[in-house]
């Protein structure tokens, strides 16, 4: 349910929360003599009739009894929003829930094919089977208990002195529990041909606004989390598991007081602070860093990045102030609840009870093979190699050459709007379109694919198999550590329905399975494709230019390639947009946090400019038809709209509002408002709820 972060790829998603020839010989080899009927669906995907509606769009789910400008979130998606009924699995459901419950079945069947016959099977292949076997193998997980993180247990049980619990907050990564000092690492902001350590603070298990709201509705979830502490140490064999889950809850709450808040912990400019090793003591005394570092399994020999100061020097000053005891029950409590997917059904469940129903309203767990295909499909574990096999059986190759003239049209477009800018100057305008020409897109799938060599998989030890994952890629990372880093890699496997921007190598990146309708669709009206996929990518190349992204030059460097002035006028229009978003108020007295989310926000905004503006240049100059009574403008806006299509839990509504980096989905939807043209397209009027001033649109790339 919840894992410490010890590695961070640095990227922006989109949502939620966008071979060589021997290559496809390894694939055709694992799938035997099923490849080529798969090979014959693949093709067949790429032909025929939209799949939503005549052109694109399902236009069965709209409500034409709501204005436009009143709320074009329900107008595009209001009948389906009214009629669909959250399956108790869920907290939430839209277009990316929807594929990636396609992606899941998808995987499934791939993994269904190798399991059943995981006996003749090698390599890569044979580790997926026998991965999945040791997940669904409900009885032996079962019949072993807490054995597996006994070790674990035992080990913190013996912790003695603070110099004990320092090596064991250094371990955090291999015994999966957490630690108040946290660290990832990544490229060197300045430098990204080099890998660097970032250290900062951390180790709540809830978002920071939950520990510090003084409100009846976050009183009632630190009470259920209390609660939830002590029956997990209750699990553990705690005797005093009620008293120790308040000390864990008191130390948690301390822990929130000095992090910093959403907003500020995503600025660029606060949260670079390189240091060397050397320094690193003097600077942040109090704190064995050598012991810590030791433990991580990296060297660190020079330069690092301290991410957030104060809060580091508070956790190293909680860390003495705290008794042993309280610390051991905090890590205690974390060994069994990050472990809890991989333990038997009763710890599973007791931690799913608290995260599952009271954190996001989920009234029962995914059925375990879901569980089972999440837990192989990260790019911490088997996602590559099940990947593999996705993307030949289930990606046409013509959709990655069509999404790349799309991406071309996009950064035409974007390219066109710079030189238009009336706010920006020339001096900034070179280094913006610099930054542009070097964008790098990747589309579908990686050309180099992760290599598993010398990972041991087993059909019976779903714990150890997690344990030798986590290992597996830690001996890789630091391998790699005093490497140049790899511009190769990816940070999302192909059949997750996502998207990225990574800053530090200036690059868009589009897995296979997100290029779908109602995102993309070879056989869609061109305006829905625009106002779908166009917009995405737009999004994605709108991370290089939003508030923290646009600190980062054409090479990935940070630095200020902008004039004063200009900077200037570009925060003005965040400050205006973030205020616009602020204003939405999907929970009473829970607002969406417009600074926060601010860069998605102009992603959003943004690409929509861009791909409305890439759209008419495919029209040469020609009218659009009206196809079933709408325009191509409207199109494009509805397909936009259908995208952000989603229905909540309000427990996942709160999360998203309190600890999420995007603003809701229905709010997201309403973007088109700062858009001349779709005023234009849906006669939107003074009065309207929706209404913006021309003044008041926010008008950036």
């Amino acid at each position: 349910m919840k894992k410490l972060l010890l590695a961070s790829v640095a990227m922006t998603a989109l949502c939620l929360t966008a071979c060589g020839e021997k290559q496809e010989d390894h694939q055709a080899d694992q799938q035997g003599s099923q490849g080529a009927d798969k090979k014959v669906e693949k093709q067949a995907m790429s032909k025929g009739k939209p799949e939503l509606g005549s052109f694109g769009v399902d236009l069965a789910a709209m409500d034409k009894s709501v204005k436009p400008g009143d709320d074009f979130f329900m107008y595009a998606g209001g009948t389906w929003y009214k009629n669909y009924e959250m399956p108790a699995d869920k907290t939430r459901y839209g277009a990316f829930n929807k594929l990636a419950d396609r992606s899941n079945d998808r995987v499934k069947a791939i993994i269904d094919d190798l399991a059943n016959s995981a006996e003749t099977l090698t390599g890569e292949a044979k580790m997926v089977a026998d991965f999945y076997n040791a997940f669904m193998d409900v009885d032996t997980i079962n019949a072993k208990g807490l054995t597996p993180l006994q070790p674990t247990l035992d080990k913190i049980k013996a912790l003695a002195t603070k110099s004990d619990l320092v090596k064991a907050f250094g371990q955090s990564w291999k015994d999966n529990t957490a630690s108040p000092i946290t660290y990832f690492m990544w490229t060197d902001r300045k430098d990204p041909d080099v890998y660097q350590m970032t250290v900062g603070a951390g180790g709540t298990s809830l978002p920071r606004d939950y520990y510090l709201v003084d409100s009846e509705r976050f009183k009632k979830i630190r009470t259920a989390y209390v609660d939830h502490v002590a029956e997990m140490l209750t699990l553990a064999g705690d005797d005093n598991a009620a008293d120790n889950a308040k000390k864990v809850m008191a130390l948690e709450t301390k822990i929130a007081t000095y992090l910093w808040p959403r907003e500020k912990n995503r600025n660029r400019d606060l949260t670079y602070n390189p240091t060397t090793r050397d320094a690193l003591g003097s600077d942040y005394a109090g704190f064995d860093w050598d012991s810590f570092i030791a433990q991580t399994g990296y060297k660190v020999p020079g330069k690092l990045n301290v991410s957030t100061p104060e809060p580091v020097k508070a956790a190293i000053q909680l860390i003495k102030d705290t008794d042993m005891e309280t610390w051991k029950a905090y890590l205690t409590y974390n060994a069994l609840s990050n472990n809890a997917d991989n333990l038997s059904d009763d710890v599973y469940n007791a931690n799913f009870k608290f995260y599952g129903t009271v954190l996001r309203g989920q009234q029962e767990p995914r059925p375990r093979w879901k569980r089972a295909v999440s837990a192989m499909s990260g790019t911490s574990s088997l996602g590559f190699a099940v990947s593999k096999v996705y993307v030949d059986r289930y990606f046409p190759e013509d959709h990655k050459q069509q999404m790349s003239e799309l991406v071309e049209n996009l950064r035409t477009a974007l390219g066109e709007r710079i030189v238009n800018l009336d706010w920006m100057g020339e001096e900034t305008k070179k280094n913006a379109l610099a930054k542009l020409k070097a964008f790098r897109p990747k589309i579908g799938y990686p050309d180099v694919w992760q290599d598993f060599a010398g990972l041991e998989i087993k059909d019976n030890d779903l714990f150890g198999n997690m344990a030798r994952i986590d290992q597996f890629f830690r001996d890789q990372s630091a391998a790699d550590e005093m490497k140049k880093t790899d511009r190769e890699r990816w940070g999302m496997v192909p059949h997750r329905v996502n998207a990225y921007y990574n800053a530090s190598f200036n690059e868009i990146v589009f897995p296979a399975a997100i290029l779908q309708a109602p995102f993309f669709d070879p056989n869609a009206d061109a305006a829905v494709n625009y106002g779908g996929i166009g917009a995405v990518i737009g999004h994605e190349m709108g991370h290089g230019f939003d508030d923290q992204g646009s600190k980062s030059d054409a090479n990935g460097i940070q630095r200020n390639w902008w004039t004063d002035e200009d900077r200037k006028a570009f925060d003005a229009k965040g400050a205006k947009l973030a205020a616009q978003y602020s204003k939405y108020e999907p929970i009473k007295d829970n607002f969406v946090n417009g600074k926060n989310s601010l860069g998605e926000n102009i992603g959003d905004v943004g690409g929509l400019a861009m791909a409305y503006h890439a759209y008419k240049l495919s029209l040469n100059g020609q009218e659009a038809p009206v196809i079933d009574g709408l325009t191509g403008d409207q199109r494009f806006f509805l397909a936009w709209a259908q995208v952000w299509r989603e229905k909540r839990t309000e427990q996942s509504m709160l999360s998203q509002l309190r600890g999420g980096t995007h603003a809701p989905g229905r709010y997201r939807a309403l973007a088109p408002r700062n858009h001349d043209a779709w005023y234009k397209a849906f006669n939107v009027q003074p009065g309207d709820k929706l209404y913006l001033k021309p003044e008041d649109r926010v008008r950036i790339w």
